[in-house]
């Protein structure tokens, strides 16, 4: 998901016998498992991947924000609002960590800001489309968060150090997202009849956005072998949505709620579920900025980025000032 517009800028993966010596080593040093660290040699084009995908991993947690947001002052309960609120404080922690794993790579947080605002980067699809209940935060815990889990974990082991071990900490957070969030939905369908068809409208509107998270198709996915070849990216976008499909279809009926896929049928061959592919027309409409809330949500961003001037600035300012009596000092 986090990876959905990120081009290579090469041409393919590189056979051993048209690898400099340089390159040979890199690759061998990732096919023994060992980690990349920020100083360790590594080809323009893998950090410049790393860079697209790190930081559009870190657009996606603070947007994210923002449909949540939403409810914080309109939860159903006080301890509905605390737990919101955790979450929200979660995801700005996610970024903040991924900003950092990205600034190892030699790009500044405001310059990933400033590709974001103008274009240059994306975040993931699903956070330009609205949250119109409350039924809609259950099924972005559940199906959002859910999606995000499984990209994640496996990232885990991703090539690039800190950006594995980033991912520990957010893994175990968003855990307790995708919990929430199933809560939620279990009250929703256990409750009245208009609470369960609250639920069942918001699977109806996430399910499809939701497959869309893991990106296109295998054929379509020009890229991921090469980011394959470098444990950029550990499993292929229909393998991830296939495991996603398998474990979530299961949980739908438990809820007593009706897949929005009205072709979904358990194929006993494969041992998973033969599913509908979302419209990828879509998909790619969204990601050019023809989403729902595409506008509003970079509107959001921009103000706030405008109106967070000052703050940058004092912080600046005091420590230029820090550093100056450190020297008088010295």
């Amino acid at each position: 998901m986090y990876a959905q517009m990120v081009k290579t800028a090469g041409t393919g993966v590189k056979k051993p016998k048209d690898m400099t010596a340089e390159e040979k080593a890199f690759q061998a040093k990732i096919d023994r498992n060992e980690k990349i660290e920020p100083k360790d040699w590594m080809p323009d084009d893998y950090r410049a991947t790393l860079i697209r995908q790190i930081g559009q991993h870190a657009h996606s947690e603070i947007v994210g924000q923002l449909p949540e947001g939403n409810w914080l002052t309109r939860a159903p309960t006080l301890e509905r609002k605390a737990i919101l609120l955790a979450k929200v404080q979660d995801e700005a922690g996610h970024g903040l960590y991924l900003y950092s794993a990205c600034e190892t790579l030699g790009v500044s947080r405001d310059e990933l800001t400033e590709m974001l605002l103008n274009g240059k980067m994306k975040y993931s699809s699903i956070f330009n489309y609205p949250t119109l209940n409350w039924a809609d935060m259950g099924a972005v815990g559940w199906l959002v968060d859910g999606a995000a889990i499984m990209n994640q974990v496996p990232l885990q082991r991703t090539s690039y150090g800190p950006y594995s071990r980033a991912m520990v900490r957010i893994c175990k957070e968003e855990s307790f997202h995708q919990r929430q969030g199933y809560a939620i939905m279990m009250k929703m369908a256990a409750g009245t009849a208009d609470q369960k068809r609250m639920a069942q409208d918001a699977l109806d509107r996430l399910w499809f956005p939701s497959l869309m998270m893991f990106g296109p198709s295998n054929k379509e996915s020009v890229h991921s072998e090469q980011s394959m070849a470098w444990r950029i990216k550990i499993n292929t976008n229909d393998e991830l949505r296939q495991k996603f499909v398998d474990q979530t279809v299961p949980q739908i009926e438990f809820l007593g709620l009706t897949c929005p896929d009205k072709d979904i049928k358990w194929n006993e061959e494969k041992g998973g579920y033969d599913y509908t592919d979302p419209d990828w027309s879509e998909f790619f409409a969204v990601l050019k900025g023809n989403g729902p809330c595409n506008k509003d949500r970079l509107a959001a961003r921009n103000a706030a980025w405008k109106n967070g001037a000052w703050v940058r600035d004092a912080m600046l300012a005091h420590a230029r000032k820090k550093a100056a009596r450190k020297a008088v000092a010295a």
